[in-house]
């Protein structure tokens, strides 16, 4: 039965271990995977816009010798109304590997549910698997560690959000999130994390008060007010949003050397104020790139000699 990687939470700690220490290895010796996917291919089925993980992924597999397909709905039967279903079904007789950006998360369960071939959740409403090992090899470069320090996320409690509490509680970090009243993560999820930090040794916490959240703060972690698909509320989000900016009087009770980190694309003076975002403090651009070295760990370690257990 093919691996997928649809939730970070499908990951054990010591899995989730392996894929950062492999995301290192490939950018410290990138030639070293060459042709690991050699005649390999990855449909990459992109039903939301995509900048990082678009470019990422195709590059990703390119490097390692793997073909990566660009699908998007209007190319496909999907935008007809052939079911996701029969398309994994279809889709698992030509290529290896299927990579979706989508809305609900569902249609990534039942696509891994009809596939044979790995399923890699390439972002949805739900969760971004993906963008959260980024962050954490991110972390993990400045900090040199992950267990005991603390992040804090500020703004909306959405896909991202729900990401970094399960990566974030697995990897032993105490996660913060303060978000508006009415905008926190899904309770399931804070519930799952809070099971995951007992199990390591952390804590979850989730407020409406961005200055406790950042008190003491190794990490300082941003989005967007509103998502892809949110367009219309966003005039509506910026005035409930607005005391949750990310600027130098909220980073001021964070530890001296927090740094601060955003998945992008950021909206200077909106979640974060430019002084920020262009300060020594954010390595915003190195977990930008970063997204191109886990996806290759990833895509070798779902199709390649590097599967997980």
């Amino acid at each position: 039965m093919a691996r997928n990687l649809l939730s970070i939470d499908d990951l054990t700690p010591a899995e989730l271990d392996h894929l950062l220490d492999l995301s290192a290895e490939v950018k410290a010796v990138p030639g070293s995977f060459v042709d690991r996917l050699r005649n390999l291919s990855v449909a990459m089925i992109f039903e939301k816009p995509s900048t990082r993980t678009r470019v990422s992924f195709e590059v990703a597999a390119a490097a390692m010798g793997a073909h990566p397909l660009i699908l998007s709905p209007t190319e496909l039967q999907l935008g007809r109304g052939e079911t996701i279903e029969d398309t994994g079904r279809v889709m698992s007789r030509y290529v290896d590997c299927i990579v979706l950006r989508t809305f609900g998360q569902e249609r990534l369960e039942d696509l891994a549910k009809a596939a044979t071939k790995p399923v890699i959740n390439a972002l949805s409403d739900f969760e971004h698997p993906c963008q959260c090992l980024a962050d954490l090899l991110t972390i993990k470069e400045w900090k040199g560690k992950l267990r005991g320090l603390t992040l804090t996320y500020i703004g909306d409690g959405n896909n991202v959000a729900h990401a970094l509490l399960l990566g974030g509680a697995k990897s032993g970090m105490t996660v913060r999130v303060a978000t508006p009243v009415g905008f926190e993560p899904i309770p399931q999820v804070v519930q799952r994390a809070k099971e995951l930090a007992a199990e390591s040794g952390c804590s979850i916490e989730v407020t409406n008060a961005p200055a406790a959240a950042v008190d003491g703060a190794d990490v300082i972690y941003t989005d967007v007010w509103a998502s892809m698909g949110q367009e219309a509320e966003k005039e509506a989000r910026a005035k409930i949003f607005a005391p949750y900016q990310v600027n130098a009087a909220l980073f001021a009770a964070a530890r001296p050397d927090a740094i601060f980190m955003h998945c992008l694309p950021a909206h200077r003076e909106e979640e974060v104020s430019a002084e920020i975002f262009e300060s020594y403090r954010s390595v915003v651009f190195d977990e930008a790139e970063n997204r191109l070295h886990v996806q290759k760990a990833v895509l070798v370690t779902l199709m390649g000699d590097g599967a997980l257990d």
